[in-house]
């Protein structure tokens, strides 16, 4: 299992990497294996201002379609287009070519409620 300590993570299975006021998200190898083949990523939010927990887009496995929830309040300001003709990329390179989607982080936002890699690891058991 790929969980890489310089990122941080929701208990959602959605990880961050921040740099300056910008965020770029995905979700964890452990989703993308729980979900299975992704077929789809569905993401409507490019440009809309969210609140950290809300749902930003979906993603769609051969068995199931899943919720993306933001781990930051920011504005959606890119989608990874590379997605749209290969979302299969999530599946292998989650946390490279695999990103889902790039944030505009609000000032001051709170970013205590992200997990560290250990505390992820804990969280998935």
């Amino acid at each position: 299992m790929n969980i890489p300590s310089e990122l941080k993570y929701t208990k959602d299975h959605e990880w961050i990497s921040i740099e300056g006021n910008i965020a770029t998200v995905g979700i964890t190898d452990f989703a993308q294996g729980e979900l299975g083949d992704i077929v789809f990523i569905d993401v409507d939010t490019v440009d809309e201002d969210l609140s950290a927990g809300d749902v930003f887009g979906s993603v769609e496995a051969v068995k199931t379609v899943s919720d993306l929830f933001l781990p930051v309040s920011g504005k959606v300001i890119e989608l990874n287009a590379t997605l749209e003709d290969e979302p299969e990329l999530v599946n292998t390179d989650p946390y490279g070519k695999g990103w889902i989607i790039k944030v505009e982080i609000q000032d001051g936002v709170d970013l205590s409620q992200l997990l560290s890699a250990d505390e992820y690891k804990t969280v998935i058991g």
